[in-house]
């Protein structure tokens, strides 16, 4: 079994950032990729980046290359999200997943065998 504690979210302006925190506990290391999604009000839940554990692959939704950057300490079971030039459209619940799989630089929910209970995420313009 593995639990996953995410923090860091709050409220922020445009063009601020925020760094997000998920705390993984169990066995994590070695058997997943872990990954950031995101719900916006009124929309799906989306993909937005994955890391190996090695820290050395990393992948990004389209809309948030090169403003994010997701990393992993493996000595601390923590995986982050830093987010820059936040835009209002970034505003969402981030999710923290473990998954299983990878496809075409992208995750799928189907994929994600374990969540965190989500942190806000409230960009201001």
């Amino acid at each position: 079994q593995v639990q996953l504690a995410e923090s860091g979210g709050g409220l922020v302006q445009a063009g601020g950032s925020l760094r997000l925190s998920c705390v993984a506990s169990g066995r994590t290391s070695g058997h997943y990729l872990m990954g950031w999604f995101r719900q916006a009000p009124g929309k799906e839940r989306e993909f937005v980046a994955v890391v190996g554990w090695s820290g050395t692959m990393t992948y990004y939704a389209d809309s948030v290359k090169g403003r994010f950057t997701i990393s992993a300490d493996n000595a601390k079971n923590t995986v982050y999200l830093q987010m820059n030039s936040l835009k209002f459209e970034d505003t969402a619940i981030y999710y923290c997943a473990a998954a299983s799989r990878l496809i075409g630089g992208s995750v799928g929910e189907a994929d994600v065998n374990f969540w965190g209970q989500g942190t806000q995420v409230t960009v201001s313009s």
